[in-house]
């Protein structure tokens, strides 16, 4: 038989065999998570504070907000809001009081009442979107610092679909970073169960909080999404950040948007997964997206 015919045949069942062993991973994973979030009770809070801007499209509050007891302190932060009518009346300087409901990795606002009306023009502009990438676009290379204090770029990665996100370890709503590591957490531990494709795929959360998240806090931070503190820990999945202007590039070019308030950050959330070439294959935009979806494009890559 021509050897050149075998070797062929030899790397299209390969593939294939990596391509099942995804697809087992998306079900698994897929039907874990439901369970999980399925199972979660409502946890309620007392909210009270001022409204700063307020996004139809993404159907968001921002509400600089007193201390919730027992659950955060105050800040400023863009909640979830199911009371649709709101939309058409809440503006910015509106002092506002709801019901902070919290299940599993989502959180959203019910029944919002308005206790004084104002405005005091401190809304920010959030239906401005920056340019962002689209797929087939070659990402730029970019330097940062990882949990170890050893310097990264996206160079490096080539040859492997790179999954990165945006994260901060101080965030506190779990729809947000918490639920975009919990995210990756899944989808990490997926690829784990099959060398094959867990060699070719790659993990990244960057912090847009470099002030705060050193190497020290990223490395504690991550090793309890990784679940693992030995040696190995950040093999497939690391977390870094760099200086201000490092992450502001890297942000901008991805479309994120977020900004310094007291001791927070307001944010917006990307996900973008990148092609062994170095091409963007996907961008993820908020939290909707699931781990199953990006396990489906993984083994797309693939194939």
């Amino acid at each position: 038989m021509d050897m050149k015919y075998c070797a062929s045949l030899r790397a299209g069942r390969a593939t294939k065999r990596i391509a099942l062993l995804i697809g087992i991973a998306l079900l698994c994973a897929g039907s874990t998570a439901c369970l999980s979030r399925n199972s979660s009770p409502e946890q309620r809070y007392e909210l009270k504070g001022k409204v700063v801007s307020v996004d139809k499209q993404k159907r968001q509050v921002t509400i600089d907000h007193k201390e919730i007891t027992g659950y955060m302190s105050a800040m400023t932060m863009p909640f979830n809001l199911k009371d649709e009518w709101a939309f058409d009346v809440l503006a910015a300087g509106n002092e506002v009081q709801a019901t902070l409901v919290v299940k599993g990795d989502r959180s959203w606002l019910e029944g919002i009442v308005i206790t004084q009306s104002g405005s005091d023009g401190s809304a920010v502009n959030s239906t401005e979107s920056p340019s962002e990438p689209r797929p087939g676009d070659e990402a730029p290379n970019f330097s940062l610092v990882n949990q170890d204090g050893k310097q990264v770029s996206l160079h490096q990665y080539r040859g492997q679909a790179l999954l990165l996100t945006f994260i901060y370890t101080r965030c506190p709503l779990p729809d947000y970073c918490p639920l975009m590591s919990n995210n990756f957490a899944e989808i990490n531990k997926a690829l784990q169960k099959h060398p094959d494709a867990y060699v070719k795929t790659h993990l990244l959360s960057i912090s847009v909080d470099p002030d705060y998240d050193t190497p020290k806090v990223l490395r504690s931070y991550g090793a309890a999404y990784t679940g693992n503190r030995g040696e190995d820990a950040f093999k497939g999945w690391e977390f870094a950040s760099g200086t201000s202007e490092q992450v502001k590039q890297i942000a901008q070019y991805f479309g994120l948007r977020y900004w310094q308030d007291k001791d927070q950050i307001i944010h917006s959330l990307r996900t973008a997964l990148i092609a062994p070439d170095g091409k963007v294959f996907r961008l993820y935009k908020g939290n909707q997206w699931k781990p199953t979806e990006v396990l489906s494009d993984l083994q797309s890559l693939k194939n």
